[in-house]
């Protein structure tokens, strides 16, 4: 629920109709009854399954297998740190090492900070949720810890060096925080200064700064939106340059899910920046503020999707007589993944009919030039870490069959060479991956990756798996399938990843196409892909599952209510569900810009075609679905899972449900829980699509 005092709009409140509003209380008596008892009739369906006990197993070992990549990032010491979680340390420990250590294989490991002895010694169930350290140097660091795996954090400072958190140092109590450091002395926060003093969908809208060894009540504020804002409230944005100097601090201010104001925060207070309300500042370099574009700016001569340059002393002094310079215009087929800034260069993750390659910029005198990294061809790459020391890159490549592998790259010169390459979790080697393309209902040509197995007799019978998520611009890209491999496709599965709409796979254009009003754009060409599938004879409708989480929750509840006559397995993961009571529960008033608004009678009208919750009817040729969701998710909230399980009890639907009592919007607050996850799915999956 909403803290404090915050006042639904009115057409917000919950339905009064509903018989199932009570679901709305998150840790309610009569929820918690619920969730219990469905868990109790549910679990041991599929524990008692003879397979599960194995499939587990294997989930388990592969996430906690300690020869996996681990995932390391620079450090301004010139040390790597790295959180890790293993069998031992299912929470997870934040540890160091050298670079010339880790280039062992063997690396010594320095322990900072074990959050499974944490959680021991304090009595919680912590679940961390990352540090953002002081540059240059990254001594001093803002800990976040999650009790459960919820949004919202206690915030810690912690010395990397001593191992120990800060007596006296910088604390923020549980809350929804966006913070930022100014300098080793002050931070730049927003939080729920005063209870109540949060927009309709949970987040805060006040940036103060606070000093050290200052009270919270003394904060002096520098930046205030509205309560009525969405988004996920304002946050402090600071731009520093490589050796760690702070040269601006900017108010980023949501208006709605994607709409934001930028301000320029200094001395006499904030300036609105004169940028348009789709762009996201990426970060600093040479002087240069960094801009991509999420829709055309006129103004400027600048394209949805374009990566701009703009010179930060420009506007600092004069902002609307700045001209922003055009780093990059990708294509109709390219989009702009990722951005980052090593010392010297601007690197940019580039991806091309949704296949991956990084390209390297430079600032000169006559602009910006740019070098591509000589790396693997049809696979996905991800800048992991960037060095604010020189011009050194990790990145991280993957295929679907290919396991991954960290490279060490300098952006400089464009050389690399590998720091690991993970073992083989599956065998891949009697499997193809394939990109085919759909047309949807409108004509639009929708891509999808096919993992299969190599001799596939293509007569209709295989058991497949479709994922999709299709929403807020988020990318679906190759990626190394470990626990699908193992859980699946080596048991005789194939597997298949729909780029549709709604997504980002070919930049702001394609998120834009499934947006409000054309929202079904989104559902049709996950049907197309579907009945692709089948009319090239990899599987029929008995055979084919489906699975997706959040937003692809929603996806799964529109194809259960839409088309059931093409799915025999439907895995509906931590789902968006009641679309129409959907901006008063949780944080969900934040995604209007993204589905429109219910209390809109033109949006509310289109959300009314598809809303799974309400378009469950009696009657229908629904496979037995499998509902997952978590009592501690204060993101999408488990009331939509909940309520989608009470009225298929109502009609008399067989189903699954599973609620983990933690685990946040994730679902799973360690390692044991998501191997728990995992094996009950695809022993789910076994059941209907391969017994």
């Amino acid at each position: 629920m909403l803290s404090g005092m915050t006042a639904f709009p009115a057409a917000a409140l919950p339905d009064s109709n509903d018989p199932y509003v009570y679901m709305e209380e998150i840790e309610g008596p009569r929820a918690m009854a619920f969730a219990t008892a469905e868990n109790d009739r549910s679990l041991p369906q599929l524990q008692n399954d003879p397979r599960y006990a194995g499939l587990y197993a294997d989930a388990l070992a592969i996430a906690t297998a300690k020869d996996r990549i681990t995932a390391v990032g620079f450090t301004g010491d010139q040390t790597l740190r790295n959180f890790w979680q293993d069998a031992q340390h299912v929470r997870g420990v934040l540890r160091s090492t050298t670079l010339a250590s880790y280039r062992t294989g063997q690396p010594e490991w320095r322990t900072i900070l074990d959050i499974d002895a944490l959680a021991k010694a304090e009595g919680k169930n912590w679940v961390w949720k990352g540090a953002d350290c002081l540059a240059p140097d990254d001594r001093y660091c803002l800990v976040s810890l999650s009790d459960g795996g919820k949004d919202a954090v206690e915030v810690r400072e912690f010395d990397m060096q001593t191992g120990q958190f800060l007596k006296g140092g910088f604390l923020l109590p549980e809350g929804k925080h966006r913070f930022a450091w100014v300098d080793a002395d002050t931070l730049a926060v927003a939080t729920e200064w005063t209870k109540g003093e949060v927009t309709t969908s949970g987040y805060p809208y006040v940036i103060k700064l606070l000093k050290r060894g200052q009270p919270l009540s003394d904060a002096h504020e520098v930046f205030r939106g509205k309560a009525d804002d969405g988004g996920y409230g304002v946050s402090p944005i600071a731009l520093r340059d490589a050796d760690g100097k702070l040269q601006a601090l900017i108010a980023h201010r949501p208006l709605d899910t994607f709409n934001a104001e930028h301000h320029l925060i200094g001395p006499a207070g904030a300036t609105k920046l004169p940028l348009p309300l789709r762009s996201s500042v990426q970060g600093l370099i040479d002087g240069q503020m960094i801009l991509t574009l999420e829709e055309d700016w006129a103004a400027a001569d600048g394209k949805s999707g374009d990566l701009l340059a703009m010179d930060l002393a420009g506007l600092k002094t004069d902002a609307a007589s700045v001209r922003p310079a055009l780093v990059l215009r990708p294509t109709a087929s390219q989009a702009v993944e990722q951005v980052a800034t090593t010392r010297n260069r601007l690197v940019v993750a580039l991806y091309d009919n949704v296949k991956g390659g990084i390209l390297s910029f430079q600032h000169g005198p006559k602009g910006w030039t740019s070098t591509q990294l000589d790396l693997p061809k049809d696979i996905s790459v991800g800048i992991a870490s960037a060095s604010d020391h020189d011009d050194s890159l990790i990145l991280h490549i993957a295929g679907f069959l290919t396991p991954s592998t960290q490279v060490l790259a300098d952006a400089a010169s464009g050389k690399s060479d590998t720091l690991r390459t993970m073992p083989a979790r599956f065998d891949a080697s009697k499997h193809v991956v394939e990109q085919h393309w759909a047309t949807s209902k409108d004509g639009t040509k929708v891509p999808y990756f096919l993992a299969r197995p190599k001799d596939l007799k293509l007569d209709g019978s295989a058991p497949t798996l479709l994922y999709a998520y299709g929403g807020f611009q988020v990318s679906q890209t190759p990626g190394y399938a470990a626990s699908v491999g193992k859980l699946w496709l080596e048991r005789g599965g194939v597997y298949a990843i729909a780029n549709i709409r709604g997504g980002g796979e070919f930049g702001p254009r394609w998120h834009e196409a499934g947006l409000k009003l054309n929202r079904q754009r989104v559902y049709d060409d996950f049907f197309a892909v579907s009945e692709d599938l089948i009319a090239r004879k990899v599987t029929n409708p008995k055979k084919l599952g489906i699975m997706g989480g959040s937003n692809g929750g929603l996806l799964m509840g529109v194809a259960l209510t839409q088309r059931p006559e093409l799915y025999n397995a439907v895995v509906i993961q931590v789902p968006l569900f009641d679309m129409i009571g959907y901006t008063h529960i949780g944080a969900g008033a934040s995604w209007v810009g993204e589905y429109g608004d219910p209390a809109n009678p033109a949006e509310r009208a289109v959300i009314d075609t598809y809303s799974p919750y309400q378009k469950l009817a009696k009657g229908k040729p629904y496979p037995r679905v499998f509902l997952e969701t978590s009592t501690k998710d204060d993101r999408v909230h488990p009331a939509h899972a909940r309520k989608a399980a009470a009225r298929l009890k109502e009609l008399g639907y067989d189903y699954l449900y599973y609620e983990n009592i933690d685990g946040g919007h994730a679902a799973a607050a360690n390692l044991n829980e998501t191997a728990k996850r995992q094996a009950l799915e695809y022993t789910y999956l076994t059941q209907q699509l391969m017994d």
